[in-house]
């Protein structure tokens, strides 16, 4: 029988968030208002862009920056194997074609010399997932002249060369789900310092209220929502550097195992958003040995994108849904529960 449970990831809510929600309740305006303007704002001047704006999900955000590009039916768009389906959805939304490239088998990030194999004519924009808070190699993949989607999701105050992670390509888009980096329950948001690109989002955000019919959605966020991202918003220097804390825990802990820990180049800056690493054979059975001892760890890609349509082959992502697992870190992870994790996949 396990000694305790430890979920593999959890968000991190105390009474500064509840207290915000409750003084937005108290004001009965609690869809989107004040509190999403400032939350923009916030999270705009973070991350060192001109402009952002909040909507309803990370996959709203995708779309709508598709949108504002101008991608449509025909239009090719390159993304990565080893990333969350959910990145294939908003390109299907707009009627464009994914391109399906590999990975660097060392950060899980797009390979820049996969991504260039696969451009065409129709080629409109590369999306970039900074996986798991590594950045990628955006220097690279903006060399290749076609314009460049940051998916901040899982990479909220990480930097590539000195500059936040959401300010190098064209457009920029976070989550902000249960389990992000900082969470507003549900929601997203598209950064940019193309004031155009911003407008046309905010004008196919929302549908009320305009003179002019075209197809718009209802992708707005709530000021409850908004209020809740401040609240964490206010907390993320902790967060950040709680995450970095127990990733050099694991490091120092992990070094003399048959396990590869997460990989780091001088000149970017992981936050850790999940620390996911190598094991050359018997991930399942560490799998099934952390469960006995109540730990959740996970695969963290569920099935490769490629996997999905068998067109296109992807080796090394292959390779690393063989090898990968991700085990607990999150800021509300006691000592004690690290400590724990750490004996169980030393036995």
């Amino acid at each position: 029988m396990a000694i305790i449970r430890i979920f593999h990831s959890k968000p991190t809510i105390g009474p500064k968030d509840t207290a915000g929600i409750v003084q937005v309740l108290k004001t009965n305006h609690l869809s989107q208002g004040e509190k999403v303007l400032e939350f923009e704002n916030k999270i705009s001047q973070y991350c060192n862009v001109k402009g952002a704006v909040a909507v309803n999900s990370g996959t709203s955000a995708l779309h709508l920056a598709l949108l504002a590009m101008g991608i449509g039916r025909g239009d090719e768009v390159i993304i990565p194997s080893y990333v969350c389906s959910a990145l294939l959805n908003p390109i299907f939304y707009a009627g464009a074609v994914p391109r399906i490239v590999d990975v660097n088998f060392e950060d899980f990030n797009i390979s820049p010399v996969e991504a260039k194999k696969q451009i065409t004519k129709k080629t409109k924009a590369i999306i970039v997932p900074h996986l798991f808070g590594y950045p990628a190699d955006v220097k690279e993949l903006l060399r290749l002249g076609v314009p460049v989607i940051e998916d901040c999701a899982q990479s909220l105050g990480a930097r590539y060369q000195g500059k936040k992670a959401g300010s190098l390509g064209l457009l920029s888009i976070c989550s902000f789900y249960a389990t992000k980096v900082l969470t507003t329950g549900e929601g997203g948001m598209v950064l940019s310092n193309q004031f155009k690109l911003l407008d046309k989002i905010r004008d196919l955000r929302e549908y009320d209220n305009i003179s002019a019919y075209k197809v718009r959605y209802n992708y707005k966020m709530t000021d409850i929502q908004a209020m809740l991202g401040l609240s964490q918003f206010s907390q993320l220097k902790y967060f950040l550097a709680r995450r970095k804390e127990i990733a050099q825990v694991y490091d120092s802990a992990l070094e003399n195992f048959q396990i590869t820990t997460p990989h780091k180049e001088p000149d970017r800056d992981h936050i850790y958003y999940r620390y996911v690493v190598k094991i050359k054979k018997g991930r399942r059975e560490v799998w099934q040995r952390l469960k006995n001892r109540g730990i959740e760890s996970v695969s963290p890609v569920f099935k490769p994108l490629h996997r999905y349509f068998d067109k296109n082959k992807c080796p090394v992502s292959d390779e690393l849904m063989k090898r990968c697992l991700s085990i607990p870190i999150y800021p509300s992870l006691t000592d004690i529960q690290i400590q724990y994790i750490i004996n169980s996949l030393e036995k």
